[in-house]
């Protein structure tokens, strides 16, 4: 009987030829169609320019008259106003509904949930006129017993002024906004994170200032950025009520002149400018709640 075997395995390391090896052709990505798109839209741009330089309509003497007229300056200025006083206000009653409606109490969600459904119903221009028209409603507001008699009262006809009406409609209508927006940004909070908060013994309202809202300022930023533009170009509404912010004054000064479209053009630069700005300020809020999330 005879044993075998397979033969020798060689082991040795193959045998590479002498010279680099020869260098692999790489042919990049075209995209021709992003091409056309590019010009396409460099047409469109310059022939747009074009037609803003060379067309008469556009008075552009008149816009330089009154873009930086003391009128227009006192206009923007009201508008800023306007725009501070109601985001100021409403995120502040933001903030304090959000919280009733994350809270365990059911008294207390359901008065932030009537709240936020009532005036997210009822459209702006209708809460702006109600409260301008206060007076007209009651006449009179008293303090006392409950359908009985009062104790004090006073007269509600210099009680809301036109100014006042548009800040008190404004801010309320933007609470019920604001208040889903930090509710949202509350929520994308990790719930483990204040369990272990809890577990070492962190008193809640620490947890709330040094771990929730930090981590929830990155969801809450670009909505509550979104909202305070929106209000800064929704001022305009207050115009029905002859407050002189910047379109109500635009309206005044070209209802004299005749002059719609310059004027309509200086409103828009201005809304364009202070909106940049506000953008902006938004993109260094956001770069500072975003250290150390990003890379």
């Amino acid at each position: 009987m005879s044993l075998t075997s397979d033969p020798p395995v060689d082991l040795a390391p193959a045998q590479v030829p002498a010279g680099d090896p020869p260098a692999l052709k790489t042919v990049p990505v075209r995209h021709p169609w992003r091409w056309v798109a590019v010009a396409v839209t460099a047409v469109v741009l310059a022939q747009f320019l074009h037609g803003l330089v060379t067309n008469p309509g556009w008075e552009w003497d008149v816009f330089a008259r009154f873009f930086a007229s003391d009128a227009i300056l006192e206009a923007v200025w009201v508008t800023l106003q306007l725009t501070f006083y109601g985001t100021a206000l409403g995120f502040a009653l933001g903030i304090v509904l959000a919280f009733m409606r994350l809270s365990a109490s059911p008294f207390l969600k359901a008065v932030a949930f009537g709240y936020i459904w009532a005036f997210r119903s009822i459209p702006l221009i209708v809460q702006l006129l109600f409260w301008f028209n206060l007076a007209y409603l009651y006449e009179e507001l008293s303090l006392g017993i409950p359908f009985g008699p009062s104790v004090w009262s006073f007269d509600t006809m210099g009680l809301v002024g036109a100014m006042s009406a548009a800040v008190l409609g404004l801010a309320l209508h933007q609470a019920a906004y604001a208040a889903e927006i930090v509710r949202g940004g509350v929520l994308a909070v990790d719930g483990g994170q204040l369990e272990a908060a809890a577990a070492l013994g962190i008193p809640r309202l620490r947890q709330l200032r040094r771990i929730v809202l930090p981590q929830a300022m990155r969801s809450i930023l670009p909505n509550a950025a979104n909202e305070i533009i929106s209000l800064f170009k929704g001022t305009s509404i207050v115009s029905v009520m002859a407050i002189g912010e910047l379109f109500y004054q635009v309206q005044v000064v070209y209802g004299r002149n005749g002059r719609v479209v310059p004027l309509l053009m200086v409103a828009t630069a201005w809304y364009v400018l202070l909106t940049t700005a506000l953008s902006v300020v938004q993109h260094y809020v956001e770069r500072h709640y975003a250290k150390g999330s990003t890379r």
